[in-house]
């Protein structure tokens, strides 16, 4: 491979004891990381210390699963609010980013803005926001529902949402307060703008009472891949999460969205496009692989099945046989492009039920990479070069110790490459990112 003339970015995923649904059983986990602040501190400045983008923290407005057999055999039940915990890691970190998930489904526009501009304020423009549709029946049933709403009008509220919060988001100006003692003017009001927004879903007046970002704007993330998501992204998304099987599928998908941006008078410098990856780390191939199979000898079946149930969409598969076919399944309300992945993955691979859990039980549909630090190299680099990727979320399979392995292995090797920097140019999220600082009016400069 030749060598890079560009870097990517990296993200760090934490999720509790990790993304492995039974990394918590590692005898090396953490496993009461659900609740325990400091083992987030040691990983962001873990993270940190290694050059990373920024930290990425997924949420869900409810408990994960509801089987009583699963919930009681994972470690996925506990997890703290992210906005508040990232809050807490900006005062004791310094340059990496801060990205958290907020659902439009059952949040407000006003209080999103509000939150992600006071963290982008108290983190000195390291915030943001990865803004998704809700996809969990079990969430909208702790917001007055029975149900989600189907999910076209759940990406039609998520458009309007997105407008209003950046338009909140240009309240201000650059220098729109003064504070001037001696004249006694605080603020100027010339530079002060109110939305008064009136539309379909939501009637926002504002202004916001928080200061202009220090970024211009806080970042915007996206993880959805149906069209209705990709259609989202397109306009509105500056970093988008995916997932992807095969380096095929990661190269088509690039192309689409990148092809998607001159619609809207955007560069494809614009979007930064961030698959996960999973990465098991070993000093030879064996040595990997037995770490891979170790984790996977501690999934539960029942944990497995149901873990499957829920990504695919919400699908109940335990009355099905294990060592089975996947069966026939109705399209789903819920992640859409999800489901399509993992039943196109069981076809064509023609796995079983247990064989699909075990073979998403670490990466949910997202490609894992068994291997030596050359090869999981070799990989990313594959990526990058050839149009798949800008860079990647890394999901360690147990933590601390999954992400201290890549940090440790596999970044000096990425380095020798001159795939990823050796220090931080910037201090925002957009500046580590290469994306333009917008002005109000949405030019940039």
């Amino acid at each position: 491979m030749t060598q890079a003339t560009r870097q990517f970015s990296l993200g760090a995923f934490l999720m509790q004891t990790g993304h492995h649904i039974a990394g918590w059983r590692h005898p090396d986990a953490q496993a009461d990381a659900g609740s325990n602040f400091r083992h987030y501190v040691a990983l962001a400045r873990l993270a940190e210390a290694a050059k990373f983008d920024a930290v990425f923290l997924a949420d869900s407005s409810g408990v994960r699963s509801t089987h009583p057999g699963s919930l009681a055999r994972t470690a996925r039940s506990e997890f703290f609010e992210p906005l508040t915990l990232l809050s807490a890691l900006a005062a004791v970190t310094e340059r990496i980013g801060l990205i958290a998930t907020v659902s439009t489904s059952f949040h407000e526009p006003y209080n999103v803005a509000r939150k992600f501009a006071s963290l982008d304020q108290i983190s000195g423009g390291r915030a943001g926001w990865n803004l998704v549709t809700s996809s969990s029946s079990t969430e909208a049933r702790n917001f007055n529902r029975d149900d989600l709403p189907e999910h076209a009008k759940r990406y039609e509220r998520a458009a309007e949402f997105h407008d209003v919060v950046l338009g909140l988001w240009d309240s201000w100006e650059e220098d729109s307060f003064p504070r001037d003692k001696a004249s006694g003017i605080y603020l100027n009001t010339d530079k002060l703008h109110v939305l008064d927004h009136r539309g379909e879903h939501f009637q926002v007046r504002g202004p916001l009472n928080v200061n202009r970002s220090p970024q211009g704007r806080p970042v915007i993330v996206q993880a959805g891949a149906s069209e209705d998501g990709r259609a989202l992204a397109a306009r509105t998304a500056e970093v988008i999460f995916v997932a992807h099987q095969t380096f095929d599928e990661a190269q088509a998908f690039y192309a689409d969205i990148k092809g998607r941006l001159p619609a809207f008078g955007r560069h494809p410098d614009d979007v930064k496009i961030m698959p996960g990856i999973f990465p098991v780390v070993g000093r030879t191939q064996e040595e990997a692989d037995e770490k891979f199979e170790q984790l996977q000898s501690l999934v539960d079946p029942v944990v497995g099945v149901a873990l499957l149930s829920t990504v695919i969409g919400g699908i109940d598969l335990s009355n099905h046989d294990v060592d089975g076919p996947i069966p026939e399944l109705p399209e789903t309300n819920g992640p859409k492009s999800r489901q399509h992945l993992l039943v196109e993955l069981a076809r064509r691979d023609k796995l079983t039920i247990r064989q699909l859990y075990l073979r998403i039980a670490g990466a949910r549909g997202h490609q894992q990479v068994v291997g030596t630090p050359q090869t999981i190299a070799d990989q990313l680099q594959q990526w990058f070069e050839e149009g798949g990727a800008d860079g990647f979320n890394i999901m360690a399979p147990w933590f601390p110790g999954g992400l201290a392995e890549f940090i440790d292995q596999v970044l000096p090797e990425l380095r020798r490459r001159g795939l990823f920097r050796t220090e931080y140019e910037g201090r925002t999220l957009r500046e580590h990112l290469g994306l333009k600082r917008p002005t109000r009016a949405g030019s940039a400069r």
